[in-house]
């Protein structure tokens, strides 16, 4: 069994860190740049290979984008579990905290039973080279399809247009959460389901979200927001049932590396979800449906020419 080196290490976590977050997906990169370099990252960063732990660190990196969200949202964060605790005591849901806490909840309950049945036939059976190359050309494909059909306007200008009497006085994040939580709980489930696509190489966790939620009515940068907030605990999650094996023998030489790798991963998702709140304010996906088309399609090319 290959062990992760320090610089693979390093490299992941902020390749990581960043396609994470960004519609590209993370697990696509991660699988195809290793390939497309050959050599040792090849050898070692093979999701596939039979006895890799290299998911496994890959998932453990993960932990740090969530801690990373977490701190970019702490005052959001603790608005949602504060409502969660009123709602709970006071037996009632009526709040737009006390909403958005049980908004979060259920749209993150589809994923993670899907990820828990399928994550091993999902990651290890296609998590190769030329099935990866083709879903995120199908990820480009779909941004850019989200974009021709999309329901929910860009911008928070946009938005700001349409205040309420009485709601000038409110932050963008308060008014980004009233906009989000006028959504049924069957719609937040149907967003929080578009998740599971995720679990294919290369189909981005928030593209498939944010896609979701401008199909539902919310403009690019409530659908943003709403992607963060609930990859959160999906991610977060996720990391924490991959870590075990980590954690024994089995980690031994891997904890160093990974350390490294999820310091690398933290600053890099900070940086991105700050960039990212920022631009989808008045910016749109078609700049990353393309990337990934041509991403992919290249990528298909020089493996079948390989």
């Amino acid at each position: 069994m290959s062990v992760l080196t320090y610089p693979e290490a390093i490299g992941v976590g902020l390749l990581q860190g960043v396609t994470e977050l960004f519609p590209v997906s993370s697990l696509g990169h991660s699988i195809l740049i290793p390939a497309l370099l050959g050599g040792h990252w090849k050898h070692d960063l093979d999701v596939s290979a039979d006895g890799s732990l290299y998911l496994n660190e890959l998932v453990g990196l993960h932990l740090a984008t969530a801690l990373a969200l977490v701190v970019f949202f702490r005052r959001d964060w603790v608005r949602v579990i504060r409502g969660l605790a009123t709602s709970i005591t006071q037996r009632r849901i009526q709040t737009v905290d006390q909403r958005l806490a049980w908004l979060i909840i259920t749209a993150c309950i589809p994923v993670g039973i899907a990820g828990v049945a399928l994550d091993k036939i999902f990651r290890t059976t296609l998590g190769r080279p030329v099935p990866t190359a083709i879903f995120l050309a199908l990820n480009g494909i779909v941004l850019f399809v989200t974009e021709q059909l999309r329901r929910g306007g860009t911008g928070r200008r946009r938005a700001e247009n349409a205040l309420a009497p009485g709601e000038e006085h409110l932050s963008a994040d308060e008014l980004s959460d009233r906009r989000i939580t006028q959504m049924t709980i069957r719609q937040a489930m149907a967003i929080g389901a578009a998740q599971i696509l995720a679990l294919l190489p290369g189909i981005s966790r928030s593209g498939s979200t944010i896609s979701a939620g401008i199909f539902r009515g919310l403009n690019h940068e409530d659908s943003a927001r709403f992607a963060f907030l609930l990859a959160t605990p999906v991610i977060g999650g996720a990391a924490l049932l991959k870590l075990p094996p980590l954690l024994g023998t089995q980690g031994d030489g891997l904890r160093g590396p990974l350390l490294a790798g999820s310091l690398a991963a933290f600053v890099a998702a900070y940086l991105a979800t700050r960039y990212l709140v920022k631009y989808f304010e008045n910016r749109t996906l078609i700049p990353f449906a393309v990337y990934c088309t041509l991403a992919g399609v290249g990528s298909l090319a020089y493996f079948a020419i390989g």
